[in-house]
């Protein structure tokens, strides 16, 4: 077992494209569909894998491309501390004050080390200033415990 980071920041209303952070239905609409279903179906389907949105269900990161994987470890400290450094560069960014507090960023990662080591993954967001948003996630892998088909982006 290890652990994929991933990180993204952008325009809150890109991250709010609800539908772009789903992967697509394993069946296309059927035959006579409205056009407009089947299209945005052929969109979705085209762009899941290759966006670099976060999934709705973090471990739907696997299925990203290997590009996006921002660190990997087999231990979950090193992923923990991955996390305390990301949350430590952008606090004073975030839109909250309260979310700023350093013993509240301590227990995230304190929680974050013991999900981790229980093979879960971890998600968290934050609101940056206005309209941005940080999603950071860190992904059980091989196997993901929510998603056992899931196969390692950076296997060969």
């Amino acid at each position: 077992m290890h652990h994929h980071a991933y990180l993204w920041t952008g325009p809150k209303a890109h991250f709010d494209q609800e539908a772009l952070r789903r992967p697509p239905h394993p069946d296309p609409p059927p035959a006579g569909s409205r056009p407009e279903l089947t299209q945005r179906y052929r969109e979705v389907a085209a762009e899941f894998p290759t966006s670099d949105l976060p999934p709705l269900e973090t471990a739907y990161w696997l299925l990203k491309p290997h590009s996006l994987v921002r660190g990997t470890w087999p231990d979950p400290e090193p992923a923990a501390a991955w996390l305390s450094d990301q949350l430590t560069a952008y606090a004073r960014r975030f839109a909250s004050e309260a979310q700023r507090e350093g013993g509240r960023l301590a227990a995230l990662v304190h929680s974050a080390a013991e999900r981790l080591l229980s093979g879960d993954d971890v998600s968290l967001g934050f609101y940056l200033e206005r309209p941005s948003y940080l999603s950071l996630a860190l992904v059980t892998c091989s196997p993901n415990h929510q998603n056992r088909e899931l196969r390692c982006p950076l296997a060969p």
